[in-house]
């Protein structure tokens, strides 16, 4: 099985044993790791590159034999051979500048979704011959408000995350804007904010509780937001002086024990990168639902010295153990096997794994 490491796609798997490939989404396209034996804590080596050129946003794997990948200002491609071979599958895409990618199955067809800068939502039915508009997405008061810190300052759907329980349920994240809900897979959506409460605008990525899918778990610019009724209402669980930092961003879970959370983050946010040249990142690591976290090391940089920013995590759940992946914006992938407790660096030296531009931040100020 190949999983995938990319700033907007998949970042949970559920496998029997620890996954021999390993899809990178960088800057300068996608690259095939492998490990060199068949068992935890073997070394990897660089198997193949393809879509060389492209800047990666986006990696998902709907079906075993199905592989997406969303392009910053490159539209949508498809392979049907783990990501060895692609092809454009994105008519109907009219905004090209693809963030995020989704997928849900409908009553045996599998429906697939995309966001855009700006914050635009698709709907395909077609394994994307051909998609179309969920004009829905943009109707809500709250969209004036929408916008980004960096020009050109476009709102953007950064993350897209299906409901565990109802495969019509499915939350878009807009940075900076507001987390919406569709309940009709994507047709119409509403925006959360319109409930009130402590919100964050600006919203990263959702998690939802695989056993109890009214609890989610929403990662902001700010901080963490945990809400036990869909959204209506929210609790903030972190804030800039918390273990993760100041600007946390990935948030990843083990399947079976949903309250073992891991997380990484920034000292500050990307607006201080350029004139530091330094984001202090970290992982850490919550077994009590997100409520205490441990920052990790044991083969890790220290926070203090990690001068790139994380911008891809993913966690894949195995026997009794977990192995995590953490991608940088100076191409470097830390990996762990043993559910966090050692990490080693299996890559170095690859184009940046980057959301957007936040590697030029750093590399201009270094």
């Amino acid at each position: 099985m190949a999983i995938a490491l990319t700033h907007s796609g998949t970042s949970v798997y559920s496998s029997d044993s620890p996954s021999r490939e390993l899809l990178v989404g960088t800057t300068e396209g996608i690259v095939r790791l492998e490990r060199l034996e068949d068992r935890p804590g073997s070394p990897w080596r660089i198997a193949a590159r393809s879509l060389e050129g492209s800047h990666i946003s986006s990696i998902i794997v709907p079906a075993p034999e199905l592989t997406l990948a969303a392009i910053y200002h490159g539209g949508v491609m498809m392979s049907r051979d783990r990501g060895r071979t692609w092809e454009r599958r994105d008519h109907g895409v009219a905004h090209n500048n693809v963030y995020s990618l989704g997928a849900t199955s409908l009553n045996g067809t599998l429906r697939l979704l995309a966001g855009s800068e700006p914050a635009h939502f698709y709907i395909s039915d077609d394994l994307g011959a051909s998609w179309r508009e969920s004009a829905s997405l943009r109707s809500g008061a709250g969209v004036a408000r929408w916008t980004f810190p960096a020009p050109p300052h476009e709102a953007h759907v950064k993350v897209i995350t299906v409901a565990p329980d109802d495969p019509a349920t499915i939350y878009a994240s807009v940075e900076q804007g507001d987390l919406l809900r569709s309940t009709d897979a994507g047709e119409t959506w509403r925006e959360l904010s319109d409930f009130g409460g402590d919100f964050d605008y600006d919203v990263h990525r959702l998690v939802i509780h695989p056993k109890d899918p009214a609890r989610l778990y929403m990662m902001g610019g700010m901080g963490l937001w945990v809400s036990g009724d869909r959204g209506i209402h929210w609790e903030r669980r972190t804030d800039k002086r918390s273990p993760i930092g100041g600007y946390p961003d990935q948030l990843t879970y083990l399947p079976s024990r949903p309250e073992v959370f891991l997380a990484s983050g920034a000292h500050s946010n990307p607006g201080t990168w350029m004139r530091t040249g330094f984001a202090g990142s970290r992982i850490a690591l919550s077994r009590d639902g997100a409520r205490s976290w441990q920052v990790l090391g044991n083969g890790l940089p220290a926070p203090e010295n990690w001068q790139s920013a994380i911008e891809a995590m993913t966690l894949e759940e195995w026997g009794a153990s977990f192995s995590a992946f953490a991608g940088t914006t100076s191409g470097e992938i830390f990996a762990t096997d043993d559910g966090g407790e050692n990490w080693s660096q299996i890559a170095s030296g690859l184009a940046p794994i980057s959301k957007g531009l936040h590697y030029m931040a750093l590399h201009r100020a270094a």
